[in-house]
């Protein structure tokens, strides 16, 4: 049918991370490709592809692997892009679903950021 909605019904509305210093950690989402919604001193608003927000806020961090990942159309072009901004990336690594890289935000947390196996609209 034309002009359906073939996008799934549902999605992940909001991700949050504790972070040790608000704007840094606001500084570098921005620089890895997020969009800033709102930022102030309680809180920072971070939105992904599809509307998802990455809400930030402040605390004291346990750094860890973070509590999800990241997805890109172009792996290889984003990790490059990435290494041209002075972000720490790890190696390209091959595995049997994805391409992936790691980074680690100013906090130390680890994210893990992948080639996109998206199946049709999203």
């Amino acid at each position: 049918m034309t002009g359906m909605d073939e996008r799934p019904p549902i999605w992940i509305g909001h991700a949050f991370l504790t972070v040790s210093d608000l704007h840094k950690s606001a500084d570098f989402w921005v620089a890895i490709g997020m969009r800033q919604i709102e930022r102030n001193d309680d809180i920072a608003i971070m939105e992904l592809r599809g509307g998802t927000h990455l809400l930030l806020l402040p605390g004291t961090p346990a750094p860890a692997d973070a509590p999800f990942d990241l997805m890109v159309d172009d792996i290889a072009a984003t990790r490059a892009r990435l290494l041209a901004e002075g972000i720490s990336v790890g190696e390209l690594e091959h595995g049997h679903n994805h391409e992936s890289f790691w980074i680690s935000d100013p906090d130390g947390n680890r994210v893990l950021v992948n080639s996109s196996h998206v199946m049709g609209v999203v």
